[in-house]
C-alpha cells in the first residue's frame, strides 16, 4: 500500500510518527497552514511559521523518506484577528516558491464577515498564482458553512476540479459531489469521520474525486489513519487497485495540478543538517 496523505499536520507530529508512517506505506504528504492552538500576537509569527513548513519540516520529512509538500494561507479562525490582517498581503510571496501545492486552508471557521472577506480575497489569490485551494467547512453549522463554501467558490470563477473541500460527512457529501469539487474527509479516533464510515461513503458515492486524509493535528489524532482507511477498505471488499486511487492517486491527480509537486523516491542521509540541525541530536542513524 503507497499513501499520500494530502492535509497532516505534521509539525505536531514526532519523528516516532514519521517512522511509524514510513513503515505503514506513507510516501508523501501536505501539511497545510493552520492555528496553532492559541492566538498569535503577531503577523511576523506567521512568517517564521511558513518558513518552517517550507524549509526544516520539509527536511525533518525527507531524512525518513516521506516527501513533504506544504498549502500557505490565513486560516480562517484566525482570519478573525486584526492583527494577523496584514498576513495576506504577505501570501503572493510565499505562493510562488516551490513545495507550495495549494492555498489552504481556507473557508470558514464560525462564517463571520471578517472571515469570508479572507476567503474571497484568497480564492482570488489562487486564480492569480494558478494553484488549487484546499477548503477548510466549519465544525458547526457544517451544512450551511459547505453551502455558503460552494456559493462563494462558483463566484469566483475558478474551476470546480481545482478545489478541494475538506472535512466532509454523511450530511455534506452529496452537497459537494454536486459541486463538481474534490471531496475531502479527515479521518479521527472520535470526531469528523471514522475509517469504517468513510468505507460505508464510498461504497456508496464511488472514488471519483475523493480524498481520505489523517489531519493529525495537535489534538487526540492519528497519523496512521489513512493507511487504517485502506485496510478498512479491504476488509470491506475493495481491492488493491480501489485503495491505490484513493490514497495515492486522487490525492496526486489533484496536487498535482500545481506542477510541483516532488514524488520520487528519497534517499534519506539522517546525518544531513538543516542550518546547522540534524535529525539525530548526538544519535545514531536508524
Amino acid at each position: 500500500m503507497r499513501i499520500f496523505d494530502p492535509h497532516i499536520h505534521m509539525t505536531s507530529r514526532t519523528t516516532d510518527d514519521y517512522e511509524a508512517m514510513y513503515a505503514a506505506g506513507v510516501r508523501a504528504v501536505t501539511e497545510p497552514a493552520f492555528w496553532l492552538g492559541q492566538p498569535r500576537s503577531s503577523a511576523a509569527s506567521f512568517y517564521d511559521y511558513f518558513d518552517s513548513l517550507l524549509g526544516w519540516e520539509r527536511f525533518r520529512a525527507a531524512q525518513f523518506g516521506i516527501r513533504h509538500h506544504c498549502t500557505i494561507a490565513l486560516n480562517p479562525k484566525e482570519a478573525n484577528d486584526p492583527r494577523c490582517a496584514e498576513v495576506l498581503d504577505a501570501l503572493p510571496r510565499y505562493l510562488a516558491k516551490d513545495g507550495v501545492v495549494a492555498v489552504g486552508e481556507v473557508g470558514f471557521d464560525s462564517m463571520t464577515d471578517d472571515e469570508e472577506k479572507a476567503f474571497v480575497r484568497q480564492l482570488d489569490l489562487a486564480g492569480e498564482h494558478d494553484l488549487p485551494v484546499l477548503v477548510h467547512t466549519p465544525h458547526r453549522d457544517k451544512v450551511e458553512g459547505t453551502r455558503r463554501t460552494l456559493e462563494l467558490v462558483a463566484a469566483s470563477g475558478l474551476p470546480p476540479e481545482r478545489v478541494l473541500v475538506d472535512h466532509l460527512n454523511e450530511v455534506t457529501v452529496d452537497l459537494v459531489a454536486d459541486s463538481g469539487c474534490w471531496l475531502g474527509f479527515s479521518i479521527y479516533p472520535d470526531t469528523k469521520m471514522d475509517e469504517h464510515r468513510m468505507v460505508r461513503i464510498l461504497a456508496d458515492h464511488g472514488l471519483d474525486r475523493m480524498i481520505v486524509n489523517s489531519a493529525a493535528d495537535w489534538g487526540r489524532s492519528d497519523p496512521l489513519k489513512t493507511a487504517k482507511t485502506g485496510q478498512a477498505m479491504r476488509d470491506a471488499g475493495f481491492d488493491e487497485d480501489d485503495v491505490d486511487r484513493v490514497l495515492w492517486r486522487n490525492p496526486v491527480a489533484f496536487y498535482g495540478q500545481s506542477r510541483r509537486l516532488l514524488l520520487d523516491p528519497i534517499d534519506s542521509d539522517q546525518t544531513a543538517t538543516f542550518e546547522g540541525n540534524s535529525v539525530l541530536r548526538g544519535q545514531r542513524p536508524a
